[in-house]
């Protein structure tokens, strides 16, 4: 995540840089620093925001589950903590998840599949 798209998604959620900051359990003066480009966005902070993001879209009503999406075999399915969780519009918030065919070794990874996925496309739409 960019500064850019964090500070979109912050007006987006039409919260100020405090609100933001107390959501996300950080400092304001780290949310003014993530949006300047002075620190770089911890994942766990992009987690969370993109988390509240996609919670006020409610495009997950009308979506359909990654694994419908991807048309993944059963065997694959079974080794998905997205299945196991029934957490296939959520896909992008579990580590470990099978996209590509193999779970990814850490979240920046698994972003750069996710950001090229419907289901992620769906939240950013800003």
């Amino acid at each position: 995540m960019n500064t850019k798209e964090f500070s979109r998604i912050r007006k987006k959620l039409g919260k100020t840089q405090k609100h933001l900051a107390e959501l996300l359990g950080t400092s304001l003066k780290a949310v003014h620093s993530y949006e300047q480009g002075w620190r770089k966005i911890p994942p766990y902070v992009e987690r969370q925001l993109l988390f509240l993001v996609s919670r006020r879209k409610r495009t997950h009503k009308n979506q359909k589950a990654c694994w419908v999406i991807k048309k993944c075999p059963p065997e694959r399915k079974k080794q998905c903590p997205a299945w196991e969780f029934r957490l296939g519009k959520l896909c992008w918030f579990i580590n470990g998840t099978i996209c590509e065919g193999t779970a990814q070794k850490d979240w920046h990874e698994k972003m750069k599949i996710c950001r090229s996925c419907e289901i992620m496309a769906s939240i950013l739409e800003l």
